[in-house]
């Protein structure tokens, strides 16, 4: 039952998550700002970055829904399993 509960991540973790963001958002950033094209077509690739993102972190946010969901579903399903066994145990002589 203690395995079901979620385990918080580490400061390290969460800070290396927020750096790898950030550096990978200056890379984009600076990519498309000197790539040679046209401002057109500069706002289409930054658009595109920007909807790259937002589509991660939903899929992201979704897959961790589902994932709480199930173990939710889990710790239900165990506890009417606990109660008939009781129940049956109790039932005996």
């Amino acid at each position: 039952m203690q395995d079901l509960l979620p385990t918080k991540p580490s400061t390290a973790w969460t800070m290396f998550t927020y750096l790898n963001f950030g550096v990978a958002a200056v890379m984009m950033s600076g990519g498309i700002y000197f790539l040679e094209a046209s401002f057109a077509a500069k706002g289409f690739y930054a658009m595109a970055a920007l909807m790259l993102v937002n589509s991660t972190a939903a899929i992201t946010k979704s897959i961790r829904d589902a994932e709480e969901s199930q173990r939710l579903h889990n710790k239900i399903d165990e506890a009417r399993t606990e109660r008939l066994l009781m129940e049956v145990n109790a039932s005996r002589p």
